[in-house]
């Protein structure tokens, strides 16, 4: 039996994943500062502004006309949908007065 454990460690599969951890260690390390954080990127509130102002340039804004468009599409959809839920609720009112009175 100690002869087994013996071999478990100098085995040279355990080497390689020793090696693996010694190098992701090593890794972890560099991208970290010295108190054991990891780097953060500094961004400023200007670079942040800059950034939407460009962001908001590649925006397709609607015309007036698109926008008058969608909204009567909506308004219509919002009208029939809610006469479909009260055909449905008067539906059911009206079954359910017959079949319990």
């Amino acid at each position: 039996m100690a002869k087994d454990v013996n071999l478990e460690k100098n085995s040279p599969e355990l080497e390689k994943s020793d090696t693996k951890s010694e190098a992701k260690s090593k890794s972890d390390k560099s991208s970290k500062d010295k108190g054991g954080k990891p780097k953060k990127k500094k961004k400023g509130i200007v670079k942040y502004f800059k950034d939407a102002k460009s962001e908001f340039k590649k925006v397709v804004w609607p015309t007036p006309k698109e926008t008058t468009r969608n909204t009567i599409v909506v308004l219509v959809m919002c009208l029939v949908s809610a006469l479909a839920i009260f055909g449905l609720d008067s539906l059911f009112g009206l079954l359910n007065k017959l079949a319990f009175h």
